[in-house]
């Protein structure tokens, strides 16, 4: 029996001892495959260990995201570059990356102080190698980039509680940012990804098979990190990962589009909405001439709706950007955008008015005037009753329109039909409006269409005294009418249970 147990038990020191012999006994060539297998094994074992971790990495709950758990045993460094001739490095380079698939917990600041130390000495290592393009990658180091990426970046978010699909126009901008605790190591892991995909080394239709869709689809899902440093590292690589691939751009444009459609449409939840419009501004610029119908389509199913969410004030400088991006390049689209806006304009979120108002300003910059004449009565329309809204900002804003010459130009060429459309606003304004700088400008721009065409403006104003005059009469109508009812009503005899008007 005790044989049969001391049989059982594992024999760590002959191993050992027989590793150290075969260290001494070979060449610097063969070290590095023996510290290649090393750390592979490390790595097996980890993956063996993760079922047996799952536990412990459902308590990280102050953790913003929950990295695949490992057993971490301890690593050792690899020897520098330097130490090593040329036709060895890559064999080391490869070597280096799988050391640095080993993850650890970075919610406890105290454990693995040492191993993760190596690690950062060697991504940092790593990402002087790259910088420094001494030679070619080959497709070995290439997949083990993109295997060493995917271990230590992609992961799986908690529940977003902090969403900002309950705040109206950014008024929760306040709220202090959440910050990922892994944030020191994952940052040197972005800025090696970023040097790797825009080095001169990199085989662009190798490294395609590498970096393909659903590694994409997986870097897309990381930008709705909590955490705006690792959103801002996203943009950038997504952007070089778009210029390097061209073969993945439709891709891209695609993913990109159902993340909006499920933003908008659905749950209104997202933190890298603004990241994404930044990324697509860039993408627009690009575009070649005439455009394309797919486009066009973006234009109209996914930059007009988002206007509509809540959360529009975070990311409307980048939404308004994309939007006159478009417009530059094809001034036609100017009225579609105009309709689009007016069909989500907000009612009762001044906030969000206001900020239409001046998206409303940088279009009619930029529009035609054929393309102004298309949507000019609706459009001057919505322009009175923001004159008369009783929140002097969008009342404000909304007259400020008449500052731009451009504006107040095409209104020149047009103000037979926009000055009937408009007066009763300014009209209403100058008699009762509570806010003084709101009643300032409303006589300057009374005065202006004045000097402008003295003759319609008079008659307008006839034409708005006639209607006021016809409006009272009306009300004195209805009320004499229901003076009328009333009395009827009180004669009638009081009978069971008939209803009875009583006069207050």
């Amino acid at each position: 029996m005790l044989k049969q147990f001391l049989s059982k038990l594992p024999r760590k020191s002959s191993k050992s001892d027989s590793n150290e012999s075969n260290r001494s006994d070979s060449s610097r060539s063969s070290s590095l495959q023996d510290a290649s297998a090393r750390v592979t094994g490390r790595n097996n074992r980890s993956s063996v260990g993760n079922s047996s971790s799952r536990s412990n990495t459902a308590k990280r709950t102050s953790s913003s995201a929950v990295f695949p758990a490992s057993i971490v045993s301890g690593i050792e460094p690899l020897v520098p570059f330097k130490d090593v001739p040329n036709a060895e490095k890559m064999n080391l380079f490869v070597s280096k990356l799988s050391l640095c698939c080993v993850t650890f917990d970075f919610t406890d600041p105290g454990k693995n102080i040492v191993e993760k130390d190596v690690k950062r000495q060697t991504l940092l290592e790593l990402a002087d190698f790259v910088a420094a393009g001494s030679m070619k990658f080959s497709e070995h180091a290439i997949f083990a980039m993109c295997k060493m990426c995917s271990i230590n970046l992609f992961r799986v978010f908690p529940p977003n509680y902090r969403s900002n699909g309950g705040s109206a126009g950014g008024e929760n901008d306040d709220d202090e940012p959440s910050f990922d605790p892994a944030w020191p190591h994952l940052h040197i892991v972005y800025d090696l990804m970023l040097k790797f995909i825009t080095s001169s080394c990199l085989d662009t239709k190798v490294a395609k098979k590498y970096f393909d869709h659903s590694f994409i689809s997986k870097l897309l899902d990381l930008f709705d990190s909590e955490d705006p440093r690792e959103r801002d590292c996203l943009k950038t690589i997504l952007h070089r990962v778009y210029g390097k691939f061209m073969v993945h751009r439709p891709y891209i444009r695609k993913s990109l589009n159902n993340i909006f459609y499920r933003f908008v449409f659905e749950t209104e939840k997202h933190n890298g909405i603004a990241e994404l419009l930044e990324i697509f501004g860039s993408i627009i610029s690009g575009f070649a001439l005439p455009l394309k119908e797919e486009h066009k389509i973006f234009l109209w199913r996914v930059l007009i709706p988002l206007h509509k969410p809540k959360s529009v004030g975070i990311y409307f400088q980048q939404l308004s950007y994309c939007v006159t991006q478009f417009i530059e390049k094809e001034p036609k689209l100017a009225s579609t955008v105009i309709r689009g806006l007016l069909k989500y304009w907000p009612i009762t979120n001044s906030q969000k008015e206001v900020m239409f108002l001046g998206e409303l300003e940088e279009i009619l910059e930029v529009i035609n005037m054929v393309e102004f004449q298309r949507v000019m009565v609706p459009l001057f329309w919505r322009i009175g009753y923001c004159i008369n809204s009783l929140h002097f900002q969008v009342a404000e804003r909304a007259l400020f329109l008449w500052n731009n010459d451009h504006i107040v130009n095409l209104i020149a060429h047009n103000r037979q039909v926009i000055l009937p459309i408009i007066f009763p606003a300014l009209e209403r304004n100058s008699q009762n409006h509570w806010n003084h700088a709101v009643l300032n400008l409303t006589l300057n721009i009374r005065k202006l269409f004045l000097e402008m065409d003295e003759k319609l403006f008079l008659a307008c104003h006839t034409l708005f005294k006639e209607e006021e005059a016809a409006l009272s009469l009306a009300a004195e109508q209805r009320k004499e009418a229901w003076k009328q009812l009333e009395h009827a009503a009180s004669l009638q005899p009081v009978i069971g249970n008939t209803p009875v008007l009583v006069s207050l």
